[in-house]
């Protein structure tokens, strides 16, 4: 439909367009005059009708028709503009400041916004704050981009593209022939399509030990989980991925029983390392005294078993444990909080407060939440 102009685009060194270079060059696009309905078009049919059948599994790794609606046209234009947008800030006579980051400094900032999604998402009223911060996450993915395009790393539209072929041969129950009854069945095949991806990436082009046992780890359903994330997000991808397969306890109550088995553990660990009449003493100390628990070499992997437990409470339950612990943190401090200002009114700091006042304001909080709820929500 377009005919380029005299000026030639700044490609990559195997021939691709960068896509600033589609942006730059998209006024220099001129359109072609349209085809008659009945004009004579080659048949992609004809040429392939001699050659052979193609494998099943390359039939559906095909990209798929699929219709685009005026939605979708309109949200590909608002995209194109926000990428021109950015590229023109790094741009030269750009932003100073956009001009200075770099991946590594935008990291903060990748994590910051992903946090700030999640608080918007819990805002329900407020459906035009989750679509902003929903902008200011997709900002970052498109400035990464940007600045992996200026060194010839990849463009934005290998980021698309990578996602929309991995959707592709990931729902081959939609795009190919394979079946799925159900959901359990789509994620037991997800992660094992996800394991075959890791297996093919990591083990390519090498006979070496090293690399064997580096092809071996790849094939394992938990090698995609990042080291870098923090415990409690671990913890969940760890088990979930494990139970996507049938690796998981086959009730509640059996994760209870493990976490009693842990708090034994811990109970055990304690009384095995406090030297003697620990626990006389300990009970002896006034509740404000800060109590120093013995070092205990394996005090710490005890109490690791303990919330690696109680992570798979939440996800037994179908609860994200990192939301469910933000939200039970967020609670802590709105309680607490109220406390200080109760505190203040009375003329007193709440650290100056005898323990059994400040349990009776925190009972107090608590009954009074519900009336801090609904005077939030108006």
């Amino acid at each position: 439909m377009y005919r380029h102009c005299n000026k030639q685009p700044p490609r990559h060194c195997d021939g691709r367009l960068t896509s600033l270079a589609l942006i730059a060059h998209h006024s220099c696009l001129k359109k072609r005059p349209a085809k008659r309905k009945n004009a004579a078009v080659p048949s992609k049919r004809k040429v392939a009708k001699n050659t052979r059948p193609q494998p099943r599994a390359a039939v559906a790794q095909r990209a798929p028709r699929i219709s685009l609606t005026r939605r979708d046209k309109q949200a590909g234009q608002w995209f194109a503009k926000l990428v021109a947008l950015q590229a023109r800030l790094r741009g030269p006579n750009g932003c100073p400041w956009d001009h200075e980051q770099t991946h590594q400094s935008l990291r903060k900032f990748l994590i910051e916004e992903t946090y700030e999604v999640l608080d918007a998402m819990d805002s329900a009223d407020d459906p035009r704050k989750f679509a902003s911060e929903l902008g200011d996450l997709l900002l970052q993915i498109v400035f990464h981009s940007i600045l992996a395009e200026e060194t010839g790393a990849f463009t934005i539209s290998d980021v698309i593209e990578s996602i929309h072929t991995k959707m592709v041969r990931r729902h081959p129950h939609v795009f190919g022939d394979a079946k799925a009854k159900d959901s359990a069945a789509v994620l037991k095949n997800w992660e094992q399509i996800k394991a075959e991806e890791r297996a093919e990436s990591d083990g390519k082009g090498s006979k070496s030990e090293g690399a064997r046992n580096t092809a071996a780890n790849a094939q394992s359903i938990l090698a995609g989980v990042p080291r870098s994330l923090p415990g409690v997000l671990e913890a969940y991808q760890l088990t979930r991925r494990a139970a996507h397969i049938g690796f998981d306890w086959d009730n509640l109550d059996g994760i209870f029983d493990k976490l009693d088995e842990e708090k034994r553990e811990i109970i055990a660990s304690l009384n095995a390392g406090a030297p003697r009449g620990f626990g006389e003493a300990r009970r002896a100390v006034p509740a404000s005294t800060p109590r120093r628990v013995p070092a205990n070499p394996h005090l710490e992997e005890e109490v690791g078993d303990l919330l690696f437990a109680a992570v798979n409470v939440a996800r037994f339950l179908g609860a994200d444990p990192e939301i469910a612990l933000k939200k039970a943190n967020r609670k802590f401090l709105t309680r607490f909080q109220w406390m200080e200002s109760t505190a203040a009114a009375e003329g007193r700091r709440l650290a100056d407060l005898p323990r059994a006042r400040m349990e009776e304001l925190w009972d107090l909080s608590k009954s009074q939440e519900p009336a801090r709820k609904a005077a939030n929500a108006k």
